[in-house]
């Protein structure tokens, strides 16, 4: 039997936790509401593997299982992107977390017409910037490798944390689906994302509220943050969302050696506080919660994103501003990772109880279906690991030109296409020549 292995407070809660979910009843999958799934069709030239022959289910209730394990995560480095995204390997981009007011006011809308500089969604990126971090700290990464190849990593994956975040809450995804390709290169699976057509499609015709939203976290972490510790935020600074930090974590999710990179909002600043990641917080902002239909939803979809998050690479908190329809923080409050799937148990079943007490019928179906369809830790974790083991199983040619595309929309199961020296081939040349 797996166990779940942690070695600090929060994973060793959230084993506890998951052992509470699995005693819960068995999902049910029919009350999910129905929605146009994204199809992506692979070139004709492409060996498209039918569904029929390998192929990974997402039902839920196949990954109602024991938590596998899931080692504490362990920052191995770090790096910095400029405002022209240019790699820099240290700290030069990380901000510190200033505890606001209870009830701060921020005006999210400032500077969104005069200080706002958005980095270009049309370029893609790929793992550009994790291998640059590979190849400047190789030495942390080859001690225990294979000593027959000096260029062999010690890890099975290479990844963004992102793009495993979407594999943890694919179980309870019910819109967007994913295109995942995957490269064996020196016996290490490399995971890129590539954007499908339903996601460029939206992307390229969002609304002009839309973007302003979009502005709207990136200002909150304005209104939270500071570039040195003895300072105090600077709101009236330019908004620039081609800067960033990011920390690089290993981890192990059971057998599967993982090393992936996130982007980091902020960390604590006080003498006291603990190393990485553990000091690291994620600033988030939602909608104020003034009706039952929210709180199911901030419960069933964006709690569950946002633990996601921030449980993989192990920042313990996230610190939530709640804004009105105008884009004004009115409160913020802070979510514990640890307590995060225990709360929305606890909020479901209150709202249940709210039902039941108003006799209101419509308030009372809502929290049956949300109770019905809640989410469980233990499911997004098993999930994870079986995908990463059903691309070790596929992907066995060791050459940085051939891409296995995987593929997976709502209600469908996760299916793989082949391709050779083509478009989807994303490892750079200047890293496979210096890893050779």
């Amino acid at each position: 039997m797996n166990q779940h292995h942690s070695h600090n407070s929060s994973f060793q809660h959230q084993r506890q936790t998951s052992k509470r979910w699995r005693d819960d009843r068995e999902q049910n999958d029919r009350g999910h509401k129905s929605s146009k799934a994204n199809h992506h069709r692979p070139e004709a030239s492409a060996r498209q593997t039918p569904p029929s022959a390998q192929a990974l289910s997402a039902r839920r209730e196949l990954y109602e299982r024991h938590f596998p394990l899931y080692k504490q995560p362990v920052e191995v480095g770090s790096f910095s992107l400029d405002s022209r995204r240019r790699f820099f390997n240290d700290s030069r981009q990380m901000r510190y977390y200033a505890k606001p007011e209870k009830s701060p006011h921020f005006d999210l809308n400032d500077g969104y017409r005069d200080r706002y500089i958005k980095r270009d969604e049309n370029v893609k990126e790929k793992l550009d910037h994790i291998l640059r971090w590979i190849l400047a700290n190789r030495p942390k990464l080859t001690q225990k490798a294979d000593a027959s190849s000096s260029s062999a990593l010690d890890v099975d994956f290479v990844t963004w944390r992102g793009h495993l975040t979407k594999l943890l809450t694919t179980p309870y995804e019910t819109r967007e689906g994913w295109l995942l390709a995957v490269t064996r290169f020196k016996g290490t699976l490399y995971i890129s994302e590539v954007e499908t057509d339903a996601a460029r499609r939206d992307r390229e015709n969002r609304t002009g509220r839309h973007q302003e939203m979009m502005y709207w976290g990136y200002k909150f972490e304005q209104y939270m943050c500071t570039d040195k510790t003895d300072g105090s935020p600077d709101p009236s600074g330019v908004v620039d969302t081609n800067e960033a930090f990011c920390t690089v974590v290993q981890t192990r999710l059971s057998d599967h050696r993982l090393l992936f990179s996130g982007e980091v909002d902020c960390r604590d600043k006080g003498p006291d506080a603990p190393a990485p990641p553990a000091c690291y917080v994620e600033l988030k902002t939602s909608a104020e919660i003034c009706t039952p239909k929210r709180r199911s939803n901030f419960h069933r979809f964006k709690l569950l994103k946002w633990w996601a998050q921030s449980f993989l690479p192990g920042v313990p908190r996230v610190v939530a501003g709640f804004r009105d329809d105008d884009g004004v923080v009115v409160s913020v409050e802070t979510f514990h990772i640890s307590e995060i799937s225990r709360l929305v148990k606890v909020g479901i079943a209150a709202g249940r109880a709210y039902g039941q007490r108003t006799l209101a019928a419509t308030h009372l179906r809502l929290w049956e279906q949300a109770e019905d369809q809640c989410w469980k830790p233990t499911v997004c974790m098993n999930f994870c690991s079986d995908f990463l083991s059903f691309v070790k199983r596929v992907v066995t040619q060791d050459d940085p030109h051939v891409v296995h595309l995987f593929c997976w929309n709502p209600r469908c199961d996760v299916t793989y296409s082949v391709h050779s020296g083509d478009s989807y081939t994303f490892l750079p040349d200047w890293y496979v020549k210096e890893m050779s």
